[in-house]
């Protein structure tokens, strides 16, 4: 009987190929959608009004740097999401299977609209607004509209690495795992990323139960650290590794563990946000070991376009210069002590 899995190229290394079973899932193009107030107050104290997630983001694809842009949580391409409802289940039910199914370097397909028919690539998921992320050609995204369907063949729940199995693989397409360079040495896996990223910063995302539905963030707000690891320098579709971080039920930080993802949106800020990661490989640092290769970019994987030369960004906060709020008078005395007279904001 022939296999409905999609072949990988013969090339990485030995997944449980075979066992898989591939699941067509849809969604449409999610609309913004905008809160009661239009502000976003930043760690700085700034309110602004800015772009955030969902829609069809026209100038921002995987490749292109992540960091300081006029935008919060920008998603490039396109966002998914599955707005119908079950006779069976939970209200959100075909929205939660889309978002679980679907793993990043699966092909997706336009199946309503002027860009009927053209093929793109599943590149994240973003927890909280529960939205699937889709990269397309630029040409095609002029085209798309809100609404339009996009069929998924989602095929990556239940892979293994045969040869690997302290190593768990989470929202990771089998194509993604032949074609990303993928080295074995002494009973290691050696995996390309572009950054280290110390557990240390992360933020929210953190205190979920699993890591199949979403992502978690890199707080950037810290500019030593920022600088000491080139974060400033990220891009959507860079591949990243997490020091210290254990993924395997939920996002949390374990010393002598390694979590390889994925940077699917862009930086925010607001407290304790910043670029998304969608957990890709998680494992013991003994046995998955990052490799620093600046073209580990889905765009270069894939062979869609060129990513941008990474460079170092400042965030939003530190390019704008207004003075953020501050009270116009100064604070009541409290009645009991809050820390030095002199310590930093």
């Amino acid at each position: 009987m022939a296999s409905h899995v999609p072949a990988p190229e013969p090339r990485g290394p030995r997944v449980n190929r075979d066992e898989l079973v591939a699941v067509t899932v849809q969604g449409q193009i999610a609309h913004p959608v905008g809160r009661a107030s239009p502000y976003r107050i930043g760690y700085d104290g700034v309110p602004r009004v800015l772009p955030g997630t969902g829609g069809i983001v026209l100038n921002r694809r995987i490749g292109d740097l992540c960091v300081g842009l006029a935008g919060d949580h920008i998603e490039p391409g396109v966002a998914l999401h599955n707005n119908q409802r079950e006779v069976i289940g939970p209200r959100d039910g075909p929205n939660n299977a889309l978002l679980t199914y679907a793993c990043v370097g699966n092909r997706a397909r336009v199946i309503t609209g002027p860009a009927r028919g053209q093929q793109g690539l599943v590149t994240g998921k973003h927890g909280g607004v529960n939205h699937v992320l889709v990269d397309f050609p630029s040409a095609v995204l002029a085209r798309l509209q809100i609404g339009d369907r996009i069929q998924i063949v989602a095929c990556g729940l239940g892979l293994r690495l045969t040869g690997h199995p302290r190593i768990e693989v989470l929202n990771c397409a089998p194509a993604l795992l032949a074609r990303w360079g993928l080295g074995e040495r002494e009973g290691r896996l050696l995996v390309p990323v572009t950054h280290l990223v110390p557990a240390r910063i992360m933020g929210s995302g953190l205190g979920k139960s699993t890591a199949w539905r979403g992502d978690y963030d890199i707080q950037l707000g810290d500019r030593a650290t920022r600088l000491r690891y080139r974060l400033g320098s990220l891009r959507f579709g860079d591949l990243v590794a997490i020091s210290d971080a254990d993924n395997r039920h939920g996002p949390r930080y374990r010393q002598g563990r390694v979590t390889i993802g994925v940077i699917v949106h862009g930086d925010s800020t607001v407290a304790g946000h910043g670029p998304g990661v969608t957990p890709l490989l998680t494992g013991p640092a003994a046995l998955l070991q990052p490799v620093h290769a600046p073209a580990a970019n889905l765009a270069e994987i894939f062979g869609i376009r060129r990513a941008v030369a990474p460079r170092e960004q400042a965030t939003l906060a530190e390019r704008d210069r207004r003075q953020r709020c501050v009270p116009g008078h100064a604070p009541p005395r409290l009645a009991f002590a809050t820390g030095s007279a002199g310590e930093a904001d």
